[in-house]
């Protein structure tokens, strides 16, 4: 059975074309994270939610007009990467361009699922086409099963929606962690990815130039994919230091809930996250951020709250931070 769906985008066919093939378009609408090899016989690797992934080989591409590629999901029994064909046309018309999808080989009820998820992926590709940016997705805000690589995934969401409204002239603007503005603070998570990936057994390469989000996004991807190919069992060493694998797993949503946080208040933006994200990522920091880390400096102490206070200023004055 085949899901179909249209979009009229007014844009170009080549601007089409690259929404809904390069990663950073594709981080604009449809996924947290995209890995993209765009060649037949090429592979690409999509967290379109968090704890989703989609993956499959590219069998044709011609740019500009058409794309193929199988589809499917990293550990479903049901429908494997490329146990299914996606086939994206893309047509000139007035203003703009027609984007077919065709989604071939489903079952009755893998199509009820994928039907849904394309209808709500085009509306937001619509959105992003209009306005170049479709804004934070509802669906990678609440991951159905959280846990510490789900919850590393959505709240890379949340930071890279932040960092995709950072532009050149904020780059020196002061950020809530004193010694960085934000220029500096994008190359220390970018470090942190490197170094967190590494203790993952990875090999984190971070892309010499893009935008902040492009960059970070870029070694975030990275480090979660080491993460994911690791699991959480056993210990992993972070220099001279061991320490149980979950707790360093703790440290991605951190790092990227709470700089997410930095880099908004910087900018005069707002971090758009649910309180049940929010609150695992709080629970997380504890289990990381003791006495021994505020007293060499790598948290300051901790500031009260109003009991009024919600769980993510509740998260902000825990790592050591105040609006003011």
């Amino acid at each position: 059975m085949n899901a179909q769906k249209t979009a009229y985008l007014p844009v170009t066919p080549d601007e089409a074309f690259a929404l809904v093939t390069e990663p950073e378009r594709l981080r604009r609408w449809q996924t947290v994270s995209a890995r993209v090899d765009l060649r037949a016989g090429g592979q690409y690797r999509w967290t379109v939610v968090p704890g989703h992934v989609a993956a499959g080989t590219f069998t044709e591409v011609e740019p500009g007009r058409r794309v193929v590629f199988g589809w499917g999901w990293e550990g479903s029994a049901d429908l494997p990467p490329d146990a299914s064909t996606v086939t994206v046309t893309i047509e000139p018309a007035d203003g703009g361009c027609l984007v077919r999808l065709t989604h071939e080989g489903l079952t009755e009820e893998q199509l009820a699922g994928h039907q849904e998820g394309w209808n709500h992926f085009f509306e937001r590709l619509e959105r992003a086409a209009a306005t170049g940016e479709a804004g934070p997705d509802e669906w990678a805000a609440a991951p159905q099963s959280l846990d510490r690589l789900t919850c590393a995934d959505a709240t890379l969401a949340v930071c890279q929606n932040v960092l995709r409204g950072i532009t050149d002239t904020d780059l020196t603007r002061d950020t809530p962690c004193t010694e960085f503005n934000v220029g500096q603070l994008a190359d220390h998570l970018i470090g942190s990815m490197v170094g967190l990936g590494a203790m993952a057994g990875g090999t984190v390469t971070p892309p010499d130039s893009g935008s902040v989000e492009d960059r970070v996004a870029s070694a975030a991807q990275q480090a979660l994919e080491a993460w994911q190919r690791r699991g959480l069992a056993g210990t992993v060493s972070a220099g001279r230091l061991e320490m149980p694998a979950e707790i360093a797993a703790n440290i991605l949503s951190i790092e990227f809930l709470v700089h997410a946080w930095d880099f908004a208040t910087a900018t005069g933006q707002t971090v758009t996250v649910s309180d049940e994200v929010t609150g695992y990522v709080l629970e997380l920091a504890k289990q990381v951020i003791g006495p021994q880390q505020r007293s060499d400096g790598s948290f300051a102490g901790a500031f009260e709250v109003g009991p009024d206070a919600d769980v993510l200023e509740r998260l902000i004055a825990f790592s050591g931070r105040t609006a003011a």
